[in-house]
Protein backbone atom coordinates (compact mmCIF):
# COMPACT_ATOMS: atom_id res chain seq x y z
CA UNK A 1 0.00 0.00 0.00
CA UNK A 2 1.26 3.44 -0.87
CA UNK A 3 2.90 5.16 2.05
CA UNK A 4 3.31 2.02 4.16
CA UNK A 5 6.76 1.42 5.74
CA UNK A 6 8.65 3.52 3.27
CA UNK A 7 11.50 5.95 3.76
CA UNK A 8 11.65 5.71 7.55
CA UNK A 9 11.07 1.99 7.85
CA UNK A 10 12.78 0.08 5.08
CA UNK A 11 15.85 -2.09 5.25
CA UNK A 12 18.17 0.73 4.19
CA UNK A 13 17.61 2.71 7.39
CA UNK A 14 20.54 2.99 9.81
CA UNK A 15 20.38 0.75 12.85
CA UNK A 16 18.34 2.29 15.69
CA UNK A 17 20.41 4.20 18.24
CA UNK A 18 20.03 3.67 21.96
CA UNK A 19 17.28 5.98 23.17
CA UNK A 20 15.90 7.25 26.41
CA UNK A 21 12.94 5.09 27.33
CA UNK A 22 10.19 5.57 29.84
CA UNK A 23 7.22 3.50 30.89
CA UNK A 24 5.02 5.90 28.96
CA UNK A 25 6.83 5.37 25.67
CA UNK A 26 7.02 1.59 25.85
CA UNK A 27 3.78 0.73 27.60
CA UNK A 28 1.03 -1.49 26.24
CA UNK A 29 -2.28 0.09 25.29
CA UNK A 30 -3.86 -1.04 28.55
CA UNK A 31 -1.28 0.86 30.59
CA UNK A 32 -1.17 4.05 28.54
CA UNK A 33 -2.58 7.00 30.54
CA UNK A 34 -6.16 7.92 29.66
CA UNK A 35 -6.68 10.92 31.95
CA UNK A 36 -8.83 13.72 30.53
CA UNK A 37 -7.42 16.60 32.58
CA UNK A 38 -3.84 17.77 33.06
CA UNK A 39 -1.86 16.32 35.96
CA UNK A 40 -1.59 18.22 39.23
CA UNK A 41 1.74 16.56 40.04
CA UNK A 42 4.56 16.63 37.49
CA UNK A 43 7.09 14.59 39.44
CA UNK A 44 7.22 12.13 36.52
CA UNK A 45 9.03 14.72 34.38
CA UNK A 46 12.64 13.63 34.35
CA UNK A 47 15.61 15.96 34.31
CA UNK A 48 17.12 16.45 30.87
CA UNK A 49 20.24 14.33 30.30
CA UNK A 50 23.48 16.15 30.97
CA UNK A 51 24.66 18.17 28.03
CA UNK A 52 21.33 18.09 26.20
CA UNK A 53 18.97 20.71 24.86
CA UNK A 54 15.25 20.01 25.38
CA UNK A 55 12.91 20.94 22.54
CA UNK A 56 9.13 20.53 22.96
CA UNK A 57 6.38 20.65 20.34
CA UNK A 58 2.76 20.99 21.42
CA UNK A 59 -0.47 21.61 19.51
CA UNK A 60 -2.42 23.59 22.10
CA UNK A 61 -5.75 23.82 20.22
CA UNK A 62 -6.26 27.48 21.26
CA UNK A 63 -3.82 29.07 23.67
CA UNK A 64 -6.52 31.07 25.41
CA UNK A 65 -8.48 27.92 26.19
CA UNK A 66 -5.37 25.87 26.96
CA UNK A 67 -4.16 28.37 29.55
CA UNK A 68 -7.37 27.74 31.49
CA UNK A 69 -6.69 24.00 31.49
CA UNK A 70 -3.13 23.80 32.81
CA UNK A 71 -0.88 24.83 29.90
CA UNK A 72 1.26 27.27 31.89
CA UNK A 73 1.69 24.86 34.79
CA UNK A 74 2.92 22.23 32.35
CA UNK A 75 5.45 24.60 30.76
CA UNK A 76 6.83 25.55 34.18
CA UNK A 77 7.25 21.88 35.08
CA UNK A 78 8.73 20.85 31.72
CA UNK A 79 11.00 23.90 31.40
CA UNK A 80 12.06 23.30 27.78
CA UNK A 81 14.89 25.22 26.16
CA UNK A 82 12.75 25.67 23.04
CA UNK A 83 8.95 25.44 22.95
CA UNK A 84 7.12 25.16 19.61
CA UNK A 85 3.35 25.70 19.64
CA UNK A 86 0.75 25.02 16.99
CA UNK A 87 -2.91 25.98 16.60
CA UNK A 88 -2.52 28.96 18.90
CA UNK A 89 -5.62 30.63 17.38
CA UNK A 90 -4.12 33.92 18.51
CA UNK A 91 -5.00 36.97 16.45
CA UNK A 92 -1.86 38.76 17.61
CA UNK A 93 1.11 37.97 19.89
CA UNK A 94 0.14 37.37 23.52
CA UNK A 95 3.07 39.36 24.80
CA UNK A 96 2.90 38.31 28.45
CA UNK A 97 2.08 34.64 27.94
CA UNK A 98 5.54 33.50 29.05
CA UNK A 99 8.18 35.58 30.77
CA UNK A 100 10.70 37.35 28.54
CA UNK A 101 13.24 36.69 31.29
CA UNK A 102 12.80 32.96 30.86
CA UNK A 103 12.16 33.02 27.11
CA UNK A 104 13.77 36.18 25.72
CA UNK A 105 13.33 35.09 22.11
CA UNK A 106 9.67 34.80 21.14
CA UNK A 107 8.23 34.57 17.64
CA UNK A 108 4.59 34.46 16.55
CA UNK A 109 3.03 33.71 13.18
CA UNK A 110 -0.68 34.48 13.31
CA UNK A 111 -3.31 33.72 10.70
CA UNK A 112 -4.36 36.54 8.41
CA UNK A 113 -6.91 34.35 6.65
CA UNK A 114 -9.44 34.54 9.49
CA UNK A 115 -9.56 35.21 13.20
CA UNK A 116 -9.18 32.53 15.84
CA UNK A 117 -7.62 30.11 13.39
CA UNK A 118 -4.41 28.13 13.06
CA UNK A 119 -1.27 30.03 14.16
CA UNK A 120 2.17 29.07 15.47
CA UNK A 121 4.63 30.40 18.04
CA UNK A 122 8.15 29.55 19.21
CA UNK A 123 9.68 30.45 22.58
CA UNK A 124 13.42 30.01 22.99
CA UNK A 125 16.02 30.47 25.72
CA UNK A 126 18.66 30.15 23.02
CA UNK A 127 19.29 33.12 20.77
CA UNK A 128 18.63 32.29 17.11
CA UNK A 129 20.85 33.73 14.42
CA UNK A 130 17.89 34.39 12.16
CA UNK A 131 14.11 33.98 12.22
CA UNK A 132 11.63 33.93 9.34
CA UNK A 133 7.90 33.24 9.11
CA UNK A 134 6.20 31.49 6.23
CA UNK A 135 7.62 30.43 2.89
CA UNK A 136 7.55 33.95 1.51
CA UNK A 137 4.73 33.19 -0.89
CA UNK A 138 1.01 33.99 -0.83
CA UNK A 139 -1.57 32.64 -0.33
CA UNK A 140 0.18 29.65 1.23
CA UNK A 141 1.47 31.82 4.09
CA UNK A 142 -1.80 33.45 5.09
CA UNK A 143 -2.72 30.93 7.81
CA UNK A 144 0.30 31.48 10.08
CA UNK A 145 1.62 27.95 9.93
CA UNK A 146 5.42 28.18 9.68
CA UNK A 147 8.34 29.59 11.70
CA UNK A 148 11.97 28.86 10.79
CA UNK A 149 14.82 29.59 13.17
CA UNK A 150 18.52 29.30 12.39
CA UNK A 151 20.80 28.30 15.26
CA UNK A 152 24.56 27.74 15.22
CA UNK A 153 24.48 24.09 14.19
CA UNK A 154 20.98 23.48 12.79
CA UNK A 155 17.80 25.02 11.41
CA UNK A 156 14.57 24.51 13.36
CA UNK A 157 11.42 24.38 11.22
CA UNK A 158 8.35 24.59 13.45
CA UNK A 159 5.05 24.23 11.67
CA UNK A 160 1.38 23.33 11.70
CA UNK A 161 0.74 21.44 8.48
CA UNK A 162 -2.67 22.00 6.85
CA UNK A 163 -5.15 19.17 7.19
CA UNK A 164 -6.81 17.78 4.06
CA UNK A 165 -10.15 18.75 5.57
CA UNK A 166 -13.55 17.13 5.88
CA UNK A 167 -14.33 15.18 2.70
CA UNK A 168 -10.73 15.97 1.64
CA UNK A 169 -11.76 19.37 0.29
CA UNK A 170 -8.29 20.77 1.06
CA UNK A 171 -6.22 17.82 -0.12
CA UNK A 172 -4.91 19.73 -3.15
CA UNK A 173 -3.82 22.61 -0.91
CA UNK A 174 -2.13 20.11 1.37
CA UNK A 175 -0.14 18.69 -1.55
CA UNK A 176 0.96 22.21 -2.55
CA UNK A 177 2.10 22.81 1.04
CA UNK A 178 4.07 19.55 1.12
CA UNK A 179 5.86 20.43 -2.12
CA UNK A 180 6.73 23.88 -0.77
CA UNK A 181 8.01 22.35 2.47
CA UNK A 182 10.30 19.92 0.65
CA UNK A 183 11.76 22.81 -1.33
CA UNK A 184 12.18 24.81 1.90
CA UNK A 185 13.90 21.97 3.76
CA UNK A 186 16.24 21.23 0.85
CA UNK A 187 17.29 24.89 0.64
CA UNK A 188 18.02 25.02 4.39
CA UNK A 189 20.01 21.80 4.24
CA UNK A 190 22.44 23.40 1.84
CA UNK A 191 23.90 25.21 4.86
CA UNK A 192 22.98 23.20 7.99
CA UNK A 193 20.96 20.12 8.95
CA UNK A 194 17.32 20.59 9.90
CA UNK A 195 14.96 19.70 12.74
CA UNK A 196 11.44 19.66 11.28
CA UNK A 197 8.78 19.54 14.00
CA UNK A 198 5.17 20.24 14.85
CA UNK A 199 1.73 18.88 14.14
CA UNK A 200 2.48 17.41 10.71
CA UNK A 201 -1.10 16.13 10.38
CA UNK A 202 -0.25 12.70 9.01
CA UNK A 203 -0.26 9.20 10.46
CA UNK A 204 2.48 7.79 8.28
CA UNK A 205 1.93 4.06 8.75
CA UNK A 206 -0.83 1.81 10.03
CA UNK A 207 0.92 1.52 13.38
CA UNK A 208 0.46 5.27 13.82
CA UNK A 209 -3.28 5.21 14.50
CA UNK A 210 -5.70 2.99 16.37
CA UNK A 211 -8.15 2.24 13.53
CA UNK A 212 -6.29 2.18 10.20
CA UNK A 213 -8.79 -0.09 8.45
CA UNK A 214 -11.64 2.43 8.63
CA UNK A 215 -9.61 5.58 7.97
CA UNK A 216 -7.94 5.14 4.60
CA UNK A 217 -9.86 8.09 3.14
CA UNK A 218 -9.82 10.17 6.29
CA UNK A 219 -7.70 13.35 6.37
CA UNK A 220 -4.26 12.54 7.70
CA UNK A 221 -4.25 8.93 6.52
CA UNK A 222 -4.90 9.11 2.80
CA UNK A 223 -2.46 7.39 0.47
CA UNK A 224 -1.64 10.79 -1.00
CA UNK A 225 -0.60 12.30 2.35
CA UNK A 226 1.31 9.25 3.49
CA UNK A 227 3.20 8.95 0.22
CA UNK A 228 3.97 12.66 0.34
CA UNK A 229 5.42 12.28 3.83
CA UNK A 230 7.57 9.41 2.57
CA UNK A 231 8.87 11.75 -0.12
CA UNK A 232 9.71 14.32 2.56
CA UNK A 233 11.65 11.72 4.54
CA UNK A 234 13.54 10.64 1.44
CA UNK A 235 15.14 14.06 1.29
CA UNK A 236 17.17 15.76 -1.40
CA UNK A 237 20.66 16.28 0.03
CA UNK A 238 20.42 13.30 2.41
CA UNK A 239 17.65 11.27 4.07
CA UNK A 240 15.54 12.63 6.89
CA UNK A 241 14.56 10.53 9.88
CA UNK A 242 11.27 10.30 11.79
CA UNK A 243 12.99 10.19 15.16
CA UNK A 244 10.30 8.56 17.27
CA UNK A 245 9.61 5.76 14.81
CA UNK A 246 13.33 5.24 14.25
CA UNK A 247 13.97 4.77 17.96
CA UNK A 248 10.70 2.99 18.78
CA UNK A 249 9.76 1.00 15.66
CA UNK A 250 7.12 -1.17 17.35
CA UNK A 251 5.46 1.25 19.80
CA UNK A 252 1.79 1.81 19.02
CA UNK A 253 -0.65 3.23 21.58
CA UNK A 254 2.02 4.95 23.66
CA UNK A 255 3.10 6.82 20.52
CA UNK A 256 -0.24 8.53 19.92
CA UNK A 257 -0.15 12.32 20.31
CA UNK A 258 -3.77 13.17 19.42
CA UNK A 259 -7.07 11.95 20.88
CA UNK A 260 -10.36 13.38 19.62
CA UNK A 261 -12.77 14.84 22.15
CA UNK A 262 -15.73 12.82 20.90
CA UNK A 263 -16.58 9.11 21.28
CA UNK A 264 -14.43 8.74 24.43
CA UNK A 265 -11.32 8.47 22.27
CA UNK A 266 -8.95 9.28 25.12
CA UNK A 267 -10.54 6.78 27.50
CA UNK A 268 -10.45 4.07 24.82
CA UNK A 269 -6.90 4.96 23.68
CA UNK A 270 -8.17 5.63 20.17
CA UNK A 271 -5.47 7.99 19.02
CA UNK A 272 -3.28 9.12 16.16
CA UNK A 273 0.42 9.93 15.98
CA UNK A 274 0.31 13.32 14.25
CA UNK A 275 3.17 15.20 15.95
CA UNK A 276 6.78 14.60 14.93
CA UNK A 277 10.42 15.41 15.16
CA UNK A 278 12.07 14.77 11.80
CA UNK A 279 15.82 15.40 11.54
CA UNK A 280 18.32 15.52 8.72
CA UNK A 281 20.32 12.30 8.96
CA UNK A 282 23.58 14.02 10.03
CA UNK A 283 21.81 15.20 13.22
CA UNK A 284 20.69 11.71 14.23
CA UNK A 285 23.88 10.99 16.17
CA UNK A 286 23.09 13.96 18.45
CA UNK A 287 19.60 12.71 19.35
CA UNK A 288 19.61 11.46 22.93
CA UNK A 289 15.94 10.54 23.01
CA UNK A 290 12.36 11.45 22.22
CA UNK A 291 9.48 11.27 24.71
CA UNK A 292 5.72 11.38 24.22
CA UNK A 293 4.25 13.12 27.26
CA UNK A 294 1.10 11.03 27.13
CA UNK A 295 0.30 11.84 30.77
CA UNK A 296 -0.13 15.51 29.78
CA UNK A 297 -3.56 15.45 28.20
CA UNK A 298 -6.37 17.87 28.96
CA UNK A 299 -5.00 21.29 28.06
CA UNK A 300 -5.50 20.28 24.43
CA UNK A 301 -6.61 17.32 22.32
CA UNK A 302 -2.89 16.71 21.69
CA UNK A 303 -0.12 15.78 24.11
CA UNK A 304 3.37 17.31 24.04
CA UNK A 305 6.28 15.60 22.30
CA UNK A 306 9.87 16.36 23.26
CA UNK A 307 13.32 15.82 21.80
CA UNK A 308 16.62 15.70 23.66
CA UNK A 309 19.43 16.95 21.44
CA UNK A 310 23.02 16.51 22.55
CA UNK A 311 25.16 19.61 22.55
CA UNK A 312 28.24 19.69 20.36
CA UNK A 313 31.67 19.40 21.94
CA UNK A 314 32.26 21.70 24.89
CA UNK A 315 35.13 23.47 23.14
CA UNK A 316 32.85 24.43 20.27
CA UNK A 317 31.06 27.73 20.85
CA UNK A 318 28.02 26.54 18.87
CA UNK A 319 26.70 24.25 21.59
CA UNK A 320 23.17 24.75 22.89
CA UNK A 321 23.46 27.39 25.57
CA UNK A 322 21.28 30.18 26.84
CA UNK A 323 22.42 33.48 25.34
CA UNK A 324 20.45 36.65 25.83
CA UNK A 325 22.94 39.38 25.00
CA UNK A 326 23.77 40.82 21.60
CA UNK A 327 21.81 42.53 18.88
CA UNK A 328 18.07 42.24 18.55
CA UNK A 329 16.84 39.51 16.20
CA UNK A 330 13.53 39.07 14.44
CA UNK A 331 12.49 36.77 17.27
CA UNK A 332 12.54 39.71 19.68
CA UNK A 333 9.84 41.52 17.77
CA UNK A 334 7.18 41.07 20.49
CA UNK A 335 9.34 42.37 23.36
CA UNK A 336 7.68 45.09 25.41
CA UNK A 337 4.57 44.80 23.27
CA UNK A 338 1.36 45.50 25.20
CA UNK A 339 -1.12 42.71 25.66
CA UNK A 340 -4.60 43.57 24.55
CA UNK A 341 -7.47 42.42 26.70
CA UNK A 342 -8.95 40.29 23.97
CA UNK A 343 -5.93 37.96 24.07
CA UNK A 344 -6.93 36.95 27.57
CA UNK A 345 -10.30 35.75 26.38
CA UNK A 346 -11.23 32.36 25.08
CA UNK A 347 -10.93 32.90 21.33
CA UNK A 348 -13.61 30.34 20.64
CA UNK A 349 -16.18 33.05 21.48
CA UNK A 350 -17.71 35.04 18.65
CA UNK A 351 -14.99 34.02 16.19
CA UNK A 352 -14.91 31.53 13.31
CA UNK A 353 -13.34 28.21 14.22
CA UNK A 354 -11.88 25.30 12.37
CA UNK A 355 -14.17 22.38 11.58
CA UNK A 356 -12.83 20.15 14.33
CA UNK A 357 -13.36 22.77 16.98
CA UNK A 358 -17.01 23.59 16.58
CA UNK A 359 -18.47 24.38 19.97
CA UNK A 360 -20.44 21.64 21.64
CA UNK A 361 -22.92 23.69 23.62
CA UNK A 362 -23.81 20.77 25.84
CA UNK A 363 -20.27 20.12 27.05
CA UNK A 364 -18.46 23.46 26.65
CA UNK A 365 -15.59 21.79 24.83
CA UNK A 366 -14.49 21.55 21.20
CA UNK A 367 -15.54 18.54 19.21
CA UNK A 368 -14.39 16.90 16.01
CA UNK A 369 -16.54 17.00 12.95
CA UNK A 370 -15.66 13.45 11.99
CA UNK A 371 -15.86 11.74 15.37
CA UNK A 372 -19.66 11.75 15.47
CA UNK A 373 -21.23 9.10 17.71
CA UNK A 374 -19.07 6.15 16.81
CA UNK A 375 -15.43 5.39 17.43
CA UNK A 376 -15.10 3.42 14.21
CA UNK A 377 -13.92 6.45 12.25
CA UNK A 378 -11.78 8.50 14.59
CA UNK A 379 -10.15 11.10 12.35
CA UNK A 380 -8.88 14.59 12.82
CA UNK A 381 -10.79 17.17 10.82
CA UNK A 382 -9.29 20.65 10.71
Amino acid sequence: MAGKRTADGDASDPAPKKALTTSSTLASASSVPNNKTMPTNYSFIEKAPSGCCKIVTFNVNSLAASCKKGFKEYVVAEDPDILCLQETKANQPMAFLLSKTQYPHQTWHCSRAKKGYSGTAVFSKIKPLRVTTGFGAEPIDDEGRLITLEFDTFHLVACYVPNAGDKLVRLDRRMVWDDAMRTHLAALEQTKPVIYTGDLNVAHNEIDLARPDTNHRSPGFTDEERTSFSDTLRGATYPRVDVFRHLHPDTRAAAYTYFGYRANCREKTLGWRLDYFVVSEPLLARVAGVVTRNQCYGASDHVPLLLYLRNVEANDDSKCSVETSGTKTESDETKDEPLEAKDELDETKDEPLEAKDELDETKDEPVEAKDKSTDENVAKSE
